[in-house]
């Protein structure tokens, strides 16, 4: 019952109720990015939801335009500039993710959404994550975030799909606050913040074949 009803009916309210109070932190994030990062204020991007449905995700930008000679964008550690890492390692650029979830694309706990170009890639127990909308932080957040490897990340996706609860959830939203306050596991060890998921090897070879 709280998986098919009551998740959903806490994510609305404490949505709205967050879209509400935070309102001022809204206006006031949206003003520095048009100043300091310039137009759009806000990243939009195509990611997969509850089913595998494709949705528009927002988020703050964090980074700038840079592009090369050619008119190619420059690397990611190029254009995240040192107002972008303040609004990740505080998650302030999350916050617009908030209107997703009052839409009903997200949920305030479950597996980050990720790129679309990682759907063929995944093999059968990964593609579990999707059988729940995706949320604003998740089990794998609250366990490294950027910092652990793919594998790991998606085991604990599915170990949350398959073990949703009230408490749970509400356990992961405490310690993601925590992790907010001390700004854990931000990015990779490798990479301004995660690198791409190429699939494990055995399922690249699948895929290529």
């Amino acid at each position: 019952m709280y998986r098919r009803i009551i998740k959903r009916s806490m994510d609305f309210t404490l949505s709205l109720i967050a879209i509400i109070m935070l309102s001022p932190v809204l206006l006031v994030v949206s003003l520095l990015v048009r100043v300091k990062l310039g137009s759009p204020v806000l990243f939009k991007q195509k990611r997969p939801g509850l089913y595998e449905k494709i949705f528009m995700m927002y988020k703050f930008r964090t980074m700038t335009d840079e592009r090369d000679e050619n008119g190619k964008l420059l690397a990611d550690s190029v254009r995240l500039t040192n107002f972008g890492r303040f609004l990740r390692s505080t998650s302030l650029d999350e916050l617009p993710e908030l209107f997703n979830i009052l839409k009903g694309d997200m949920a305030i706990i479950g597996p980050r959404p990720l790129l679309v170009q990682y759907l063929p890639l995944y093999n059968e127990h990964q593609k579990c994550r999707h059988e729940v909308r995706p949320g604003l932080s998740g089990l794998a957040q609250i366990s490294g975030r950027n910092a652990i490897s793919w594998e790991n990340k998606f085991k604990l996706d599915v170990e949350y799909v398959n073990n949703i609860s009230f408490i749970g959830d509400w356990k992961i939203i405490y310690l993601t606050v925590k992790k907010v306050f001390r700004r854990e596991g931000i990015n990779s060890e490798t990479a301004a913040t995660i690198e791409p998921f190429k699939g494990t090897k055995k399922d690249r070879f699948n895929h290529e074949k």
